[in-house]
C-alpha cells in the first residue's frame, strides 16, 4: 500500500477519479498505484505536480534510486523536460539572495507565467537577479542554432522571443540581463547555493540533455566549479536594455 499517496490525495482533497482524468489514464491504474505499483516517470512526476509535492515524498524508494552519496548531488534527472515543475518552482522559490539563470535562451521559463510570477516576487523581495542570453547576432548562436539541427535563425529567434517575455521582469529593482557570445558546455539555474545544471551533449537539443541538482556544501566542490564559470561569461558579456 502506498500511504503516503493516499495521504496526499486526501490533503488535496481529490479522489483517484480526479487524478485519472487529469492525468488522462484508467481509474482503475490509479488504485493500482495506491496499492503500491509505481507509476512511470511521466506519471510519477505528473502526480507529484497535481498534488504539489516532491516526487520523493510520494515514492521515496524511487527518488533514492536519483540520489549520489555525495553531499553536493541532490539528484540527476535524464534529461531537461524530465525535471519536475514542482524542482523549478521549489529552486527559485528558496532563493534569499541571488538568482543566476546562464543559457542561450531559457525560452521554456521564459513561458511559463507561474514561474515568471515567482522571479518577479523573489526580485520584489530584494533577491538580485541575473539572467544571462545569448547574444542573437553572435557565431555561437548560430552554430549551436546548426548543431540542434534547427537552424540558426530559430535559435536566434527562440532568443529574441525570450527577451521579449522576459521585458517586464526587466523593469523590477535588481534585475540585470546580458547577452555572451560564449560556448555553452551547461546551462545553469541557480538559487543561492543550489544549482540546477542543464549538461550539454553536441547534437542534442538542451531540453533531451541531463541536469544535475547541486547543493554547494564545500569551498572547492562542484558547485564552486559552475559558479566560476558563470562569472566568467557574466563578466565578458555585454549589458542588455530593452
Amino acid at each position: 500500500m502506498n500511504d503516503n499517496l493516499r495521504y496526499a490525495l486526501a490533503a488535496a482533497r481529490l479522489h483517484p477519479n480526479d487524478v485519472a482524468a487529469a492525468l488522462a489514464v484508467d481509474p482503475k491504474t490509479v488504485h493500482r498505484w495506491l496499492k503500491g505499483r509505481v507509476p512511470y516517470p511521466r506519471h510519477r512526476w505528473a502526480v507529484a505536480d497535481l498534488l504539489q509535492v516532491d516526487e520523493a515524498d510520494l515514492w521515496p524508494e524511487v527518488a533514492r534510486r536519483h540520489r549520489s552519496y555525495s553531499d553536493e548531488v541532490q539528484a540527476v534527472y535524464p534529461h531537461r523536460w524530465a525535471v519536475p515543475h514542482a524542482v523549478w518552482r521549489d529552486l527559485f522559490q528558496s532563493a534569499t539572495t541571488e538568482i543566476g539563470i546562464l543559457a542561450y535562451s531559457a525560452l521554456f521559463l521564459a513561458e511559463d507565467a507561474g514561474l515568471l510570477r515567482i522571479l518577479t516576487s523573489r526580485a520584489r523581495a530584494g533577491v538580485k537577479l541575473r539572467i544571462l542570453l545569448g547574444d542573437p547576432d553572435s557565431t555561437e548562436v548560430a552554430t549551436r542554432g546548426t548543431e540542434e539541427h534547427i537552424g540558426s535563425e530559430v535559435m536566434a529567434a527562440r532568443i529574441t522571443n525570450a527577451l521579449a517575455l522576459y521585458q517586464p521582469l526587466c523593469d523590477e529593482p535588481g534585475v540585470e540581463v546580458r547577452l555572451h557570445g560564449t560556448v555553452l558546455y551547461n546551462s545553469i539555474y541557480r538559487a543561492d547555493d543550489q544549482f540546477l545544471v542543464n549538461v550539454h551533449a553536441y547534437g542534442v537539443p538542451a531540453a533531451h540533455a541531463p541536469v544535475m541538482h547541486l547543493r554547494r556544501a564545500e569551498d572547492d566542490g562542484t558547485v564552486v566549479t559552475y559558479l566560476h564559470s558563470f562569472e566568467r561569461v557574466w563578466a565578458s558579456a555585454k549589458p542588455y536594455w530593452p
